[in-house]
């Protein structure tokens, strides 16, 4: 028994054990966040006698009599100065990281009230924050200090709402202040815990699966196997991944579940899952396209090794290249990348109703959820009901299923409430990552450095199962020749199944590694004709009126050119600046279903904003609220917006392809009419009390290769421009991005997701790796090499507008994924002119960053 001091109180620990455990199951004290069990991400940070640590890698016997404090502790001002601050400088996105954050900014300021940004860089340096790019948290403490220096009075909220206003986040309260609750936060009584039992290999016959063991321990619940499966076979946009593998079929990766054990206590779980025996024949894996593309090469897939195939052809390509007055070929390649998503998996099943399910996620979309598992179970779709809790960042690493079909298996079977949850190491080995991809450009122009064709081919490896990798192919494809104004395309893209890591969505969406191919030939191209690369970038830019490479017309809301007069001087001024231009579009696009909903409901005087699009940190509920209130003038304060819920919330798809701000909330501005026609009659809210209204927008465009001279392929794009300034010894000084996202929602918001983004394509470009060899990951979050505090670069955002609007949502377009597409070239350049060595592969090798001597390929 050991006697701690917990926020002011005694507790008793009854046995020694980890202190994070104990604050959260003994003491439900839950803002400290279990990110990663091994001391590397900070989310679990909590101060014991004035110092900040972290609680994963301390034990209750070392802290008798010790003071230990979680930011449930904080005084009542405390609590206010960084509710406000936080909020005021946009620090939050999804908030996994905040609690832990803020008990060290608290250790800092305690000691110290007049500190220097690099003294909060320090002092957060040991946690990780993968959303914001930590300089709006570095202005809130800096705004925090203050505030404590000087006791000022916090402000009133304000009671007007606009576009492009600065603005609180909604959301920003409980996850300051650590009562928004994710998945893992919840405790259910008589609840059990799940968990898969993966394959040994990446790819091997399962001869036998011997689960009598696993069951005879005592505190085992279920053993379930494919047979227990009424569907066994999922898929987020194909069917093709096996919920579990059965007896006499073959692995296809480490990843993959053979037996789901259920246990009464979570610390027993991995015990009895040992207990399951699996005997296997080894077989050799294959672990790139090439070898899956051979003749002789074994089916990973009945239906072969190509998953998908995508082409786009404009004009004549070969005939124009030939006749060009220069033309470059190049080879390059990219590599995995981890979404590092803050809040490892975790969902949360039970019986509900007659033969029903209810679901706690933390996914991109609970229809998407509801969809899989009534498909899994085969039951109908409406007895599944799912809700979305707080989500603690997904990138697109939480589209597919990863945990939420196996709570809803054993749940079923068990009729009792049951969570699985990833380990960090877990969620590392098996959800999807960013695609690799082999790519050959070909890109030509003439004497005067005008664009006149390119040809591309693209290889894609997939990985064991499809995920989005057919979109990403799309994307990859119809994004390749970049925002320039030329129509002679060939391209063409495939997406390989292997026994490696699936590959599935990730930010920015396989427009990430085209663009860094077709950038690095355009900076080729502009040393061949003696021009500069912003001067060859500025003479092609896609201009209003102009046809873009896949044959859109650009609207009159188009600003890259704008873009690229802001950066001009502060490229042309530094001697080794790389500078990179993209494009992304904004919703599902391509002819596909792309439709946004919501319900504005009036329940006890305030409008509800009821709709389905899951927020992983974007601003979700503020971007609603905003367009809300720029339509009907309400006090912010008069609006509630409602978490995801199959029962409650109308479906409005996907968080991905930056469609929610446009698509969904074209849907809100036209809801919003409606009210807005009550209240001009002179109607109050009280007099409207229990009326609902109803909204929907649906984003009509063309399919891939459809046969119009200027097919519709998404219903806007958002533009950028980035610099990338290197100092002598090749350290990045400074980044400055110029972006055209239209009209801003919420000022904090875009140039956090901005910041945040940019911070993500750096560590794409020049630290990251996440090393898969011979099917086997072998990486740690640890040596993953994710951005900290201390090593971001000075950011500026400009944000540029076109001189016309898109029509929906006010002129807004999306920003999340553009914001890290062009940074990986914009530093491949910055080195070419720092030492002239052409780099063709990512992470860029011979870097401040990545010493050649330690380099493995």
């Amino acid at each position: 028994m050991f006697i701690l001091n917990v926020n002011g109180k005694e507790v008793v620990a009854q046995s020694d054990k980890n202190l994070l455990s104990f604050l959260r199951d003994d003491l439900g004290i839950t803002s400290a966040k279990d990110g990663c069990s091994e001391g590397a991400c900070g989310t679990c940070t909590v101060l014991v006698e004035g110092k900040a640590v972290k609680a994963c890698i301390q034990k209750t016997a070392k802290l008798v009599g010790k003071h230990i404090l979680t930011v449930e502790g904080l005084s009542e001002r405390e609590k206010e100065v960084y509710e406000y601050c936080f909020g005021e400088a946009g620090a939050v996105q999804c908030g996994f990281c905040i609690p832990g954050m803020i008990i060290c900014a608290k250790a800092l300021l305690d000691v110290n009230l007049n500190p220097t940004t690099a003294d909060v860089k320090r002092a957060i340096h040991g946690n990780i924050c993968r959303c914001t790019g930590y300089k709006k948290i570095e202005e809130a403490i800096l705004m925090a200090a203050e505030y404590f220096r000087d006791n000022l009075k916090i402000p009133t909220s304000p009671e007007e709402l606009k576009m492009a206003q600065k603005f609180k986040r909604i959301d920003v309260t409980e996850k300051v202040n650590g009562t928004g609750i994710f998945v893992d936060d919840i405790e259910l009584s008589g609840m059990i815990y799940a968990k898969a039992v993966r394959s040994k290999y990446p790819r091997a016959i399962v001869n036998k699966i011997d689960i009598s063991k696993a069951e005879a321990h005592p505190d085992c619940v279920k053993v379930l196997l494919a047979k227990d499966v009424p569907n066994n076979i999922i898929g987020h946009a194909k069917q093709d991944w096996d919920v579990l593998i059965s007896e006499g079929d073959i692995t296809r990766y480490v990843g993959d579940s053979l037996a789901l054990v259920a246990t009464y206590h979570k610390d027993k779980l991995e015990e009895v899952c040992k207990l399951v025996e699996v005997d296997y024949t080894e077989l050799q894996p294959i672990t790139s396209p090439t070898d899956a593309l051979k003749a002789d090469a074994p089916l990973i897939h009945a239906d072969g090794n190509i998953m998908s195939r995508a082409a786009l052809q404009r004009g004549n390509a070969d005939e124009a290249i030939k006749n060009s007055k220069y033309v470059v070929t190049r080879k390059y390649k990219t590599p995995f990348q981890e979404h590092g998503f803050m809040e490892p998996e975790c969902a949360i099943a039970m019986p509900e109703g007659e033969e029903g399910i209810l679901l706690y996620s933390g996914g991109q979309s609970v229809y998407d959820e509801q969809r899989e598992i009534s498909m899994m179970l085969q039951i109908p779709i409406e007895k599944v009901h799912c809700r979305t809790q707080l989500v603690g960042g997904g990138f697109g690493g939480k589209e597919d299923m990863s945990v939420q079909h196996h709570a809803a298996l054993m749940a079923w079977h068990t009729k009792k409430a049951v969570k699985v949850k990833f380990s960090r190491q877990e969620s590392l080995d098996y959800h999807t990552k960013r695609h690799p991809m082999e790519m050959e450009f070909t890109t030509a122009c003439d004497e005067n450095g005008d664009l006149t064709a390119m040809k591309a081919v693209i290889i894609a490896d997939t990985g064991a199962y499809a995920s989005l990798g057919g979109p990403v192919l799309h994307r990859a494809c119809t994004h390749a020749a970049g925002p320039y104004n030329y129509q002679n395309i060939d391209i063409f893209g495939m997406s390989v199944y292997t026994n490696n890591v699936v590959s599935g969505a990730f930010r920015g969406f396989g427009v990430t590694q085209s663009c860094f191919a077709t950038e690095n030939n355009i900076n080729l191209l502009a040393e061949m004709v003696g021009i500069s690369p912003w001067e060859i970038r500025y003479r092609n830019a896609i201009r209003p009126g102009q046809v873009l490479p896949n044959g859109q017309i650009a609207d009159e809301s188009v600003a890259m050119a704008e873009c690229l007069e802001a950066v001009k001087d502060i490229y042309e001024s530094n001697p080794y600046a790389g500078i990179a231009i993209a494009f992304k579009n904004s919703g599902t696009g391509v002819g596909k279903k792309d439709i946004g909903r919501c319900i504005l409901s009036i329940e006890d005087g305030k409008v509800h904003i009821r709709t389905s699009a899951a927020c992983m940190g974007q601003g979700i509920g503020t971007m609603c609220a905003t367009v809300l209130c720029e339509t009907t003038g309400l006090n912010p304060a008069l609006v509630v917006h409602e978490k995801a819920d199959t029962v409650r919330t109308p479906n409005s798809g996907t968080s991905t392809a930056s469609r929610q701000t446009v698509v969904t909330g074209e849907a809100v501005r036209r809801v919003s009419e409606k009210l807005k026609i009550e209240l001009e009659k002179g109607l109050t809210l009280k007099d409207l009390e229990g009326r609902e209204f109803h909204g929907e927008y649906s984003a009509k465009t063309d399919p891939m290769g459809a046969i119009k001279e200027n097919p519709i392929s998404h219903v806007s794009y958002s533009y950028g421009a980035q610099v990338v300034i290197l100092n002598e010894k090749g350290k990045v000084e400074k980044v400055v991005a110029a972006y055209d996202v239209g009209t801003p929602v919420n000022i904090q918001s875009v140039e956090g997701q901005i910041e945040g983004g940019i911070v993500m394509g750096l560590g794409y470009a020049l630290t990251e790796e996440f090393r898969v060899e011979g099917g086997y990951p072998k990486t740690k979050l640890g040596t993953l090499g994710l951005m900290r505090a201390k090593d971001v670069p000075e950011l500026e955002i400009i944000l540029v507008q076109g001189k016309g609007k898109i029509p929906e949502t006010y002129g807004a377009k999306g920003c999340g994924e553009l914001c890290l597409i062009p940074t990986a070239p914009a530093c491949s350049l910055a080195y070419y002119r720092l030492d002239g060595k052409f780099r063709t592969q990512l992470p860029l090798r011979e870097t401040f960053y990545k010493k050649l001597k330690t380099d493995k390929i």
